[in-house]
């Protein structure tokens, strides 16, 4: 990687980021995102996510190189303020591909959504919901009654979907995970491990008695109808990672951790 690239900086709000900032902008000069060939990103897995999705709205295609002042940090390389530009010259890439999430609400309200982990759907109430799983225009599931049920992509196969029992996806498998959230009927129906290219659309059932929410990553949209989710072929986000800290290594070691 060229080392003489223009870098922009963002970091959370937390202390310990704007510190690791102020720290770095000592050293280094830094540029605005639109004139960035690269991004630094300090703070957490949710504070890279925002930063993710900021570059998606913006379509800036751009290498963003994150560096842990949260708390997991699993989208992070560990915290160092030295030798930056070597350690972007010797840096990994990975790149990642969003979902789509069409959603649309009981009253008719449509919104696309962008999602790099996973969308997720949610009860809303004490009631479980009523859902029905079409794969490809197939109703696979007539009614599945559970509190929820998340599609997840690889990069997100560790996050939320793990919490909820679901497969570990190596970063390069082409697959999504479908995952129940606590499924009560079919009670012995576990998920699905699908290629990436195909379309699963989630109708809610007794909508109106049953409300469901949706979230793409940090955005949430109540009480909706319907979600279709595939994955998006035309965008991709470039994440960088120290050569010993690289994504695709610490997904696949993550299935030997008890």
């Amino acid at each position: 990687m060229n080392t003489h690239m223009q870098l922009a900086i963002i970091s959370s709000a937390t202390p310990q980021a704007r510190e690791a900032e102020a720290l770095l902008r000592e050293v280094h000069e830094f540029v605005p995102l639109d004139s960035a060939d690269a991004v630094i990103v300090l703070g957490g897995d949710g504070h890279m996510l925002q930063v993710l999705h900021q570059l998606l709205e913006s379509r800036r295609d751009i290498p963003a190189y994150g560096m842990n002042r949260g708390t997991i940090g699993f989208l992070m390389n560990g915290w160092d303020v030295h030798d930056l530009p070597g350690r972007l010259q010797r840096a990994k890439s990975f790149s990642v591909r969003p979902l789509t999430a069409e959603i649309t609400t009981i009253s008719g309200q449509k919104f696309t959504l962008p999602a790099i982990n996973e969308v997720s759907l949610l009860r809303e109430t004490r009631q479980a919901a009523k859902l029905e799983i079409s794969v490809n225009g197939r109703a696979v599931i007539p009614e599945l009654i559970c509190d929820g049920i998340l599609v997840s992509t690889p990069a997100g196969s560790t996050a939320y979907n793990l919490s909820a029992n679901g497969p570990i996806l190596p970063l390069d498998s082409s697959l999504l995970a479908l995952t129940p959230i606590s499924p009560f009927r079919p009670r012995r129906w576990k998920g699905a491990i699908l290629p990436d290219r195909y379309v699963i659309r989630i109708n809610i059932l007794d909508a109106s008695k049953r409300p469901v929410s949706a979230v793409a990553d940090q955005r949430e949209i109540r009480d909706i109808a319907q979600v279709e989710v595939a994955l998006d072929r035309n965008r991709a986000l470039t994440l960088l990672f120290d050569p010993e800290h690289a994504l695709d290594d610490r997904i696949a070691m993550e299935q030997f951790i008890v």
